[in-house]
């Protein structure tokens, strides 16, 4: 198979490509390779990549904002897949900077649907997140609920993304899911996360700052889960559902071949027991400074995945004391710490 996975120089978007390549497919890999945190360990990513045997990797640094590069890549590759994964991430960002949001989410959604729209792909996967659900307080979120309520823009422009894409795929029928993930961990990566951010401060003997007092409950998901269950969505993709209720619409589903998928761990866990994990493997204490909630936080996290397994067979496998290790080993081994 052929894929398209743009973000390749990003923390997903690695692991992905490289699942991908090691299975022998082919693979372009679309990234800005931007400064929004450091180069280097993008560019180390994509030289990671290179080196997997079978020659199927293909690199173009690209700005998905620009449609005709985008189209000229789509269009000289044929891609049967498209996992888009790029996008201009962070809460907090996405408050002081908006204008970045519309452009890299928005925009460059637009062209990947047009691309895809262009090559007629047999499936368009892409990266929602559990920030859509907002305001919503009903534990577990399910797909079902309403996502209508985004507390951040960084949020508005994800729940902005599933509605493009539904458009396109009642349109000219594009086979489109939208993937809501639940805060992603593990070795290589993103360092705005609080798992870098805290051990890279613990390690340097400095505060790190914990917000909501650290009353957080987070449904933390392993990267290798999260790669299983994109890549086993890619190869199901959603049909028109033909029994769909335009009187009570289904929020994840639709008559278009168009569909709406959680995937996290479903088993949230405390901040302070992350933490704690994180004290463990380093065998060092954090000084902590306990802030309030901030704007655009959601206190709660937790991913109802029913409709993920029993679609794909998707199972996460990786608890939060494993992840936490092989991050710290990783985090260690590449800064020589």
């Amino acid at each position: 198979m052929k894929y398209i996975i743009t973000g390749t120089a990003g923390f997903i978007g690695f692991h992905t490509t490289s699942n991908l390549l090691k299975k022998g497919h082919a693979v372009l890999g679309l990234d800005s390779v931007n400064s929004y945190y450091d180069q280097k360990l993008k560019l180390d990513r994509i030289k990671n990549l290179k080196k997997i045997p079978g020659n199927n990797f293909k690199f173009k640094k690209i700005n998905l904002k620009l449609n005709i590069p985008t189209q000229k890549a789509f269009l000289q590759f044929k891609p049967d897949i498209v996992i888009h994964l790029a996008a201009q991430a962070g809460v907090r960002y996405s408050i002081s900077n908006p204008h970045s949001y519309v452009k890299n989410n928005l925009d460059a959604f637009l062209n990947i649907l047009e691309a895809s729209r262009s090559c007629n792909v047999k499936h368009l996967v892409y990266a929602s997140t559990s920030s859509v659900y907002g305001g919503n307080k009903t534990l577990p979120f399910s797909e079902s609920h309403s996502a209508n309520h985004p507390i951040q823009f960084y949020a508005a422009t994800k729940r902005s993304n599933e509605l493009m894409a539904h458009s396109y795929s009642h349109m000219f029928k594009i086979p489109t899911t939208g993937l809501r993930f639940f805060t992603v961990y593990g070795p290589w990566g993103r360092p705005d996360m609080a798992l870098f951010k805290f051990t890279k401060n613990i390690l340097s003997n400095k505060p790190i700052d914990v917000f909501n007092h650290g009353n957080h409950l987070r449904d933390f998901t392993y990267v290798d889960d999260i790669v299983q269950g994109i890549l086993k969505t890619a190869k199901r993709p959603p049909k028109e559902n033909r029994n769909f209720d335009h009187f009570i619409p289904d929020q994840g589903s639709s008559s278009a071949p168009f569909r709406i998928l959680n995937i996290g761990n479903s088993n949230p866990v405390n901040l302070m027991k992350y933490i704690e994990l994180i004290e463990q493997n380093l065998g060092m204490e954090a000084k902590i400074n306990f802030l309030p909630l901030q704007d655009g936080d959601v206190e709660k996290t937790y991913s109802d995945i029913s409709k993920i397994q029993s679609l794909v067979g998707y199972s996460p496998k990786t608890n939060v004391e494993k992840g936490v290790k092989n991050f710290i080993n990783w985090y260690l081994e590449y800064y020589k710490k």
